[in-house]
């Protein structure tokens, strides 16, 4: 089984910054696309930024220049840098990955994987 964990989350003041990490574990044999989207009260789930594993970047408008997403291949880790957050950013923010699995039949076809989720709340 694949598991995505995710941490960094908390309160922080306008302004603030904060970092999330993700990390995949379990029978992983490759990593695509790993990315970050937020889920606030009453809105629909949005995508913050994405990551390909060559390290092409695609950010929200909302976020650019602000947020900056990064990964480590090796540790199957990517990062949410979060600066000058605004109250707008207060959402529950979800890892995703395209993952195949490593199985006894060889390498698996490419499935969606979500973490729990993670709150960030931009409040003063």
């Amino acid at each position: 089984q694949v598991q995505l964990v995710e941490s960094g989350g908390g309160l922080v003041q306008p302004g603030g910054s904060l970092t999330l990490s993700c990390a995949a574990s379990g029978s992983i044999f490759w990593i695509n696309d790993m990315g970050w989207y937020r889920l606030a009260p009453g809105k629909q789930r949005e995508l913050v930024a994405t990551i390909t594993r060559g390290g092409s970047i695609n950010y929200a408008d909302s976020v650019k220049g602000r947020f900056t997403i990064s990964r480590e291949n090796a540790k199957n880790t990517v990062f949410l840098q979060m600066t000058s957050l605004k109250p707008e950013d207060t959402a529950v923010y979800y890892c995703n990955a395209a993952i195949s699995q490593r199985t006894s039949r060889g390498p698996s076809l490419f499935g969606d994987y979500w973490g729990q989720g993670t709150q960030v709340t931009v409040s003063s």
